[in-house]
């Protein structure tokens, strides 16, 4: 799902930036695709964290 908004937003910056959008828009779109990103990676983090817990329980 947070994938899908990433692509989402991806798309959207990259049609600022062709339409040479100003600044502003195209910052703002920008900050928010970072903010995104963040979410994604420390939920694959927090994922990985929970399965290395899970394996060194079992071990």
């Amino acid at each position: 799902m947070i994938t899908e908004k990433i692509m989402k937003l991806r798309e959207k910056l990259d049609e600022l930036i062709n339409s040479n959008a100003d600044y502003d828009s195209i910052y703002h779109v920008s900050t928010e695709l970072d903010k995104l990103i963040l979410d994604y990676y420390k939920e694959k983090n927090e994922m990985m964290l929970k399965k290395l817990i899970k394996k060194e329980g079992n071990v």
